[in-house]
């Protein structure tokens, strides 16, 4: 059975009409201010990151300088513009509630991150600061390993948000003026 003219017309109709809606959708997101993340320009052309090859958070530094800015990351700190120091990262958990059993409801995770950006000279591009972020984890018994692995999960997102605050800092740095 063939199709007929008027289905045809209908569907390409339809089509140029949800083309035409997410035209418009886009642009009401451009005008509100909405944008794709992209590549951050730092003001560093070098970057020395002080942190081991090994450890779960220089490489995710790396991967993520590299992958969105133009900075290049060097392995000697006397050839960088501009290094960064982790001062601090540390994964805390603490209990948030209790049942009436006495048994954990809630945890509260808190994940702390200090580090420091200067020219490897004394001068400050960003004094030492401490990013703090937090997650609640609900708790039951009856599901430790999966919660266990959920942890893990909240832990590595704060890191990753620790990660994009740290670099949109770096961006809003003026590199000519250590403070």
């Amino acid at each position: 059975m063939k199709p007929s003219s008027s289905s045809s017309f209908a569907g390409t109709r339809r089509r140029l009409l949800l083309q035409a809606a997410g035209a418009a959708g886009l642009g009401l997101l451009g005008g509100c201010g909405f944008a794709l993340r992209g590549t951050a320009n730092l003001p560093f052309s070098t970057l020395y990151i002080g942190a081991s090859e090994t450890s779960e958070l220089g490489a995710q530094l790396r991967r993520y300088v590299r992958s969105t800015t133009n900075t290049q990351i060097v392995e000697d700190p006397k050839a960088a513009q501009a290094q960064l120091q982790i001062l601090q990262e540390t994964q805390e958990r603490s209990i948030l509630s209790l049942d009436a059993t006495g048994r954990v409801r809630e945890f509260e995770l808190r994940y702390l991150f200090a580090f420091r950006v200067h020219d490897g000279k004394g001068q400050d591009y960003i004094p030492p600061t401490t990013i703090a972020l937090k997650r609640d984890l609900t708790f039951s018994d009856s599901n430790v390993l999966a919660k266990d692995f959920e942890a893990g999960l909240l832990y590595r997102d704060m890191q990753n948000e620790a990660i994009q605050q740290l670099l949109r800092r770096m961006a809003a740095v003026d590199s000519k003026q250590p403070s």
